[in-house]
Parts: structure tokens; C-alpha cells; sequence
């Protein structure tokens, strides 16, 4: 985190928790919040080849991402697992892809072995940049990862349940943001209310333990817009169009909850209450709140469309499977 970004949040009284998450004194539920975001960074490519370089790799379609237009995608290995999950917008001629910081280092080594010859350059600008939510509950006048370039600032739209926006922005430019609305009625969010509203909007981040573990697909990327089956070849492409043209992936993506007090850790195994031992699937990720589990979950798709699942390590614990919003 950007030095001077921490500063301005102790100087709100943010508490910045060992592991990294923000909190401030709750605030009413029915104002509009703006948030620091403590678990994504920011890894900038430029270069005249990073869109080249990045098009290789990635499963959405570089080529459309403008200044208006950001794109969800996925780094793939060679068998179509997911590396990471990102959101790549453009500003100016560079590249930023925000991604969970825990990965962050792992797709930047990565992503340098294919850059050979190419004139790519690669930045980690977590410490440079900050990056804040924008929450209210008004209808979203703007189409699903829409994006604006404002005085140097990137905003993406992220949808309507409630409409949010994620701002990439320098310290100074960040400040001002949070105090021009607080100034507007807005109130301080915790880092983790933002994770959680992310993860009831289906976005599917991953992170170290998730890693390579499920092709795109089971995430979802195709219904959020974040596979190109026209694009061309990229690593792990074989795998991702042969999973697409041989029909319906086995496996998909899930909100659910439960009463349960304590999140179960990535990958604990899900079941069916009266299947036995046999996994129908795993948790990606979870957050628990005030006695309720809210959890992305990747499972075995139903041909009946019926689901009676619990998870292994709490049998009597039922899940609820949720509409998940898909813009």
C-alpha cells in the first residue's frame, strides 16, 4: 500500500489490521460507502507489444479493451487451468491489470517469459497507485466493466447489485475522491465489505490455493464476458475451446450461503447430503458475517437442477443455493 494513501486512512481512524484488511467504525447501513481495497494491486504493462504479448496469454480479447472498455479475464496454464482472474483496463498507452495481490508476483514472473525480444516493460504499482469502491444503491445507467479515464484516474463500472465502481488513482487524487464524498453523505467502508460485495456479484478472484485449479469456464468468465472464442490461440486456448465447442462445462460456478460462523477454507470439498463421500464440488471462496457463510462455490452442474449439498466438514449444515447476478 502506497505510504501516504495509509497515512490519509490512519488519519480517518482506519484500523489496518496485521493481515491487511481496513475497518472503521461501522456507519449506516443506507448511506452510500467508499471503500479501500487492501486485497487487489496493480500490475502495469506497457511497451508498444504489451497488448500483442498480453493477447497470447490471456483469455479475452485485448484488442477491445479501450479507454471505455475494460474486460474480465483469466492467465491460463497450458492445460486451461486458471493462474489468476484479473479486470484489464487501459489508460493512455499502458495496461493495468488488477488482480489479487497474492498473485500479483507469481502472473508478473510469468507473463516476463514471453516477453523474448518484445518491448514489454512490467511495474508492480501497488505502492504507486490506490484503489477505492464506490457503493450506493442506485439502478446502474452503465453496462458491466464500462470504463472512464477521469484527470488521470480509471474508473470501472462494476454492475448493478447495487451499482459499484472500482477507481484506480494516485494518493493525492484518492484523498480528494474520499473527501469530496464523504462531503456528499458518503460513509467509510471496510476493506472486507468490498470483498464480499464482489463475491455476491459472482466476480470469481482467486488466489494462491485456487490457483490453477479450474478452467475458466467453472468461474464463469464466459457468461461475464471474459473469454474470446474468436480471438486466436493463447496458452491454455486448446483446452478452453474444447471445452466450449464439446458442449456444457461439467462444472460451474455458485453463490451460496449458509449458517455457519467461521468461512470454510478455499477448496473445503462439498457434497451431496445423502451421496456419501463423493464430492460434488469445492469452495473457491467465503466470508462469514454476523452468523450467515456467503461463498463461491465451484460444482458439478445438476442435470435435474437439484441440489441438496453440504459442506464435508459440517454435514449438518445445509447450503442455499442463490441467483448469482450475471450483467
Amino acid at each position: 500500500m502506497n505510504p501516504q494513501w495509509k497515512n490519509f486512512l490512519l488519519s480517518e481512524q482506519a484500523v489496518i489490521e496485521n493481515d491487511g484488511r481496513i475497518v472503521f467504525a461501522e456507519s449506516q447501513s443506507d448511506q452510500p460507502h467508499i471503500y479501500p481495497i487492501s486485497d487487489l494491486a496493480v500490475l502495469s504493462v506497457s511497451g508498444k507489444d504489451a497488448a500483442k504479448l498480453l493477447q497470447g496469454q490471456s483469455t479475452c480479447n485485448v484488442f477491445e479493451v479501450t479507454e471505455t472498455q475494460a474486460r474480465i479475464g483469466a492467465f491460463c496454464n497450458p492445460k486451461g487451468r486458471a493462474i489468476a482472474t484479473f479486470l484489464l483496463a487501459k489508460n493512455a498507452d499502458e495496461y493495468l491489470l488488477v488482480l489479487p495481490q497474492e498473485l500479483l508476483e507469481p502472473v508478473k514472473t510469468r507473463l516476463q517469459k514471453y516477453v523474448l525480444r518484445s518491448d514489454v516493460r512490467f511495474a508492480d504499482r501497488s505502492n504507486e497507485l490506490c484503489l477505492l469502491g464506490l457503493g450506493w444503491s442506485e439502478t446502474a445507467v452503465e453496462s458491466l466493466f464500462a470504463a472512464h479515464c477521469v484527470d488521470g484516474m480509471v474508473l470501472i463500472s462494476l454492475g448493478s447489485t447495487p451499482y459499484r465502481t472500482l477507481v484506480i488513482a494516485e494518493p493525492e487524487q484518492a484523498e480528494n475522491l474520499w473527501t469530496d464524498r464523504l462531503g456528499q453523505g458518503y460513509a467509510p467502508g471496510n476493506s472486507e465489505d468490498w470483498r464480499l460485495l464482489d463475491l455476491l456479484a459472482g466476480i470469481p478472484w482467486l488466489s494462491q490455493a485456487t490457483s490453477e485449479e479450474h478452467v475458466p469456464q467453472m468461474l464463469n468468465l464466459d457468461k461475464l464476458g471474459g473469454i474470446s472464442f474468436t480471438k486466436g490461440c493463447y496458452t491454455g486456448q486448446e483446452v478452453v475451446a474444447r471445452t466450449h465447442y464439446l458442449g456444457k462445462a461439467k462444472r460451474a460456478l455458485f453463490l451460496a450461503e449458509c449458517a455457519l460462523g467461521t468461512a470454510p477454507a478455499a477448496n473445503a470439498a462439498i457434497r451431496d447430503r445423502n451421496g456419501g463421500e463423493q464430492s460434488r464440488g469445492q469452495v473457491l471462496t467465503a466470508i462469514s458475517r454476523d452468523g450467515i457463510c456467503h461463498l463461491l462455490a465451484v460444482l458439478l452442474v445438476s442435470e435435474s437442477g437439484e441440489y441438496d449439498l453440504v459442506l464435508k466438514d459440517h454435514p449438518d449444515v445445509s447450503l442455499r443455493l442463490l441467483p448469482l447476478p450475471i450483467a
